[in-house]
């Protein structure tokens, strides 16, 4: 029986370090699982390293470990989401996530706990950039940036517009248009910097992204929706009460039908531009389908041009099977030995 060890060190030369739960268990949560199963797998996985006796291992020990305990604790579909984004933790272009949708469907709640399942720290809201660009210019010369993004109409004032316009959707995508400016030089900057970054907020529409920033970084982009109505109310009675009134459910109730409309008018052209929408009525169901989406939109497009990180994701589960087999021919042996 091998001694069992209080620490384990990780002896790939980039690490040596200890091996940690927690940092596991961040590992982990990025296949969907709750916190709380997580930490438990995490748990596991220390003792299962323990009770081996080795107190040095290897990146590779812990990921096929932490694959074979995953897989009888969780299921075969967690593992297969831990293997690809594994295989994509060591990318050389940064992760872009653009989130849109509608003023109050939950991108800011959803967005913070994306980044906390993918260990994913940035993270901005297109009002923040919003405000920055409020500050950089005068209201007479900007006006619409002084409202918000569904009454930016109002700044369109009394220009001679066509009686067929849709001046609510006029003015939410003229402010959208300047935001993107703000929004694009983020991107530049995590490009630069290879940091991934979380972009959500109204003004992340569709067909607004200028394509030629996917080649330096993995843009993946995504809507939430809310289609019932009084669902979609609900949100911004819990907004007021989380913000203690700051943001009062009468601002929005009031201006709530053009909420809707501009919500209609992203999703179309998400539809358009194949842009995928998620339903935003389950928190842990959204976060789930978010993070599948997300991680196997980012692993089909490594792939692409990297068959070393196809061999990454599967290399444990290669392992694994010439175990298994291994122990079949050796149970076969030994009962033939026993005729």
């Amino acid at each position: 029986m091998p001694e069992r060890l209080d620490k384990i060190i990780i002896t790939d030369e980039e690490h040596h370090l200890p091996y940690s739960k927690g940092l596991m268990a961040v590992s982990i949560m990025a296949t969907g699982l709750a916190p709380d199963q997580a930490y438990s797998i995490a748990a596991l996985i220390q003792e299962e390293l323990r009770s081996q006796g080795n107190p040095t291992v290897t990146m590779k020990h812990i990921r096929c470990t932490a694959e074979e305990i995953l897989e009888r604790e969780a299921g075969t579909h967690y593992v297969d989401i831990y293997r690809k984004w594994q295989a994509v933790g060591h990318l050389s272009k940064p992760i872009i996530i653009l989130m849109g949708g509608a003023t109050g469907v939950g991108k800011s709640t959803v967005a913070t706990m994306l980044g906390a399942r993918l260990g994913i720290t940035r993270q901005v809201s297109t009002d923040v950039i919003r405000e920055v660009m409020r500050s950089s210019f005068a209201q007479d010369l900007v006006p619409v940036l002084y409202n918000s993004s569904f009454s930016a109409f109002e700044a369109l004032g009394s220009l001679p517009l066509p009686q067929t316009t849709d001046k609510v959707v006029l003015g939410f995508l003229e402010q959208a248009s300047m935001v993107w400016v703000g929004i694009r030089a983020l991107i530049e900057r995590a490009i630069v910097e290879r940091t991934n970054f979380i972009i959500e907020g109204a003004h992340v529409v569709p067909g607004i992204v200028d394509e030629k920033y996917f080649k330096d970084a993995f843009v993946v982009q995504l809507m939430l929706s809310v289609t019932d109505e009084n669902e979609h109310r609900s949100h911004f009675e819990i907004r007021e009460v989380e913000t203690e009134g700051a943001r009062p459910f009468s601002k929005y109730t009031e201006n709530f039908d053009n909420i809707r409309q501009i919500q209609d008018y992203v999703l179309r052209l998400a539809g358009e531009h194949r842009v995928p929408v998620f339903p935003c009525y389950s928190m842990d169901t959204t976060i789930s389908s978010v993070l599948d989406y997300v991680i196997n939109r980012t692993f089909a497009e490594y792939t692409e041009n990297s068959a070393k990180a196809m061999d990454e994701a599967m290399e444990c589960s290669v392992s694994n099977e010439l175990k298994a087999g291994a122990g079949r021919g050796a149970n076969a042996r030994q009962g033939e030995g026993l005729k």
